[in-house]
């Protein structure tokens, strides 16, 4: 959810200087040779997943709508272009009344991939479509990576609650992206408040450790912090000593205390203390929580410890070690000629090494095996069999330049739970392996 559906104002400036250079000049070279107006179908994919990574998840679908929509040339970007020589008058004039009026077909947001998935489908002349070339991988590389991670730590937290906490590990814009592809991953809440200001995402926070150095006492700190927050609060206890802090807040909160906060230290070995002496002091349902630079190998490594919730920046605000998921944007078909019934034809890079490409415009289905379980992600450019027809994946984003497919953000959080588990068991498997699901092309 955006903040147009909360009826909140925000300004939304033009995507249209969120491209690479090139895009604008290979446009200005094609409408000169006659060119640009040919039909034409780029697809978005990528050859491989990260290393040792079984699945990838779809993250930055909706951003990448409210890029295209708003991806407009105004005077003053025009002038820009202008006054450095960029581009020349027929181009600029191309330009200041663009509007994207193609096609854009996609995996909904959430969803599993895998190498070679056509992931976002773009159509339209050569002239539109090349244009958003970089604004739709710079998001669905950098949205992908950080769903993928979160995913991962979602299944290594096993239902408990994830809080991100990544907004001072990156640049300001990209922590709110962040915030909302970790909640279609599995993130609960976020400490962002720009993230819960545009998407809507449940938002949390209370105090860090400057909060209790600028009282005489920690005592002080927490009676402050209960005052204003009430009992329920959450209070950080490794300031100075975890067991006095822990009997420090009880006694302040009292036994109703909401939580404590761990954020340093041996915390498998910490947890365990700090629950056996909460439970002692009669706060048997205070809950607590860990931080400390968590991943998902860290967070799995507490399963058996009794914590309720975890609290996740650096890591997962850079994809876990990935942070990006080297998605490529390659025209795969295009007309012979600028004619609209023009026929399409494949085109394809044959390049040395693994960079070569598979032309033509793509469908892709997931083939279940006999106990409804995925056991293939199935692409083609020919007839789509009959036993897959109901098991597409790609679904219409844009039709015509009008967006088609805007859906709350609850919706692509449901969807990828449901798609993690539509995959085979392995794929929650955090130690390293192949994609849990074979590409096979037909």
């Amino acid at each position: 959810m955006n903040t147009a559906d909360l009826g909140l104002p925000v300004a939304v400036p033009s995507t249209a200087l969120f491209t690479d250079q090139y895009e604008l000049t290979m446009l200005q070279a094609a409408l000169r040779s006659g060119t640009a107006q040919r039909r034409s179908v780029f697809e978005v994919f990528t050859r491989r997943l990260p290393e040792g990574r079984r699945y990838g998840v779809v993250g930055g679908t909706g951003r990448v709508l409210d890029a295209v929509e708003n991806f407009r040339f105004d005077e003053t970007i025009l002038g820009f272009l202008r006054e450095r020589g960029i581009l020349d008058e027929p181009t600029l004039e191309w330009l200041a009344d663009f509007r994207f009026r193609g096609d854009i077909w996609g995996y909904p947001e959430g969803e599993a991939y895998f190498p070679g998935s056509p992931v976002m489908r773009v159509e339209g002349t050569f002239a539109e479509a090349v244009l958003l070339e970089t604004v739709i991988l710079s998001i669905l590389n950098h949205d992908s990576a950080v769903a993928a991670a979160a995913s991962r730590m979602a299944v290594a937290a096993g239902g408990r609650p994830l809080m991100e906490m990544g907004a001072r590990r990156t640049h300001e814009l990209a922590a709110v992206a962040a915030s909302r592809a970790a909640y279609v991953g599995g993130f609960h809440t976020t400490s962002d408040l720009a993230a819960g200001f545009r998407y809507n995402i449940p938002t949390v926070g209370t105090s860090a450790h400057a909060f209790t150095l600028l009282h005489d006492t920690e005592r002080d700190a927490f009676t402050a912090q209960v005052d204003t927050l009430g009992g329920g609060t959450t209070l950080l206890v490794d300031t100075f000593d975890v067991t006095e802090a822990v009997r420090t807040a009880v006694e302040v909160a009292g036994p109703d205390l909401g939580a404590v906060r761990i954020d340093s230290g041996d915390l498998l070995l910490i947890a365990h203390r700090v629950r056996q002496q909460l439970d002692e002091l009669g706060a048997t349902k205070t809950r607590i929580v860990v931080t400390s630079d968590l991943d998902e190998y860290a967070i799995a490594s507490l399963a058996a410890a009794p914590v309720d919730a975890y609290g996740v920046g650096t890591q997962l605000v850079t994809g876990s070690g990935h942070p990006t998921c080297s998605m490529v944007y390659k025209l795969v078909a295009r007309a012979d000629s600028e004619e609209p019934g023009a026929p399409l034809r494949p085109v394809a890079k044959k390049s040395m090494g693994a960079k070569t490409s598979l032309g033509g415009r793509k469908w892709a289905a997931r083939r279940p095996d006999a106990d409804g379980v995925a056991e293939a992600e199935v692409i083609g450019t020919g007839p789509v069999p009959a036993e897959l027809a109901d098991r597409q994946l790609l679904v219409p984003l844009v039709s015509a330049g009008r967006v088609v497919a805007r859906e709350p953000l609850d919706a692509a959080r449901d969807r990828h739970i449901a798609a993690r588990a539509a995959l085979p068991l392995s794929a929650t498997q955090l130690s390293r392996g192949e994609p849990v699901l074979p590409t096979e092309y037909v």
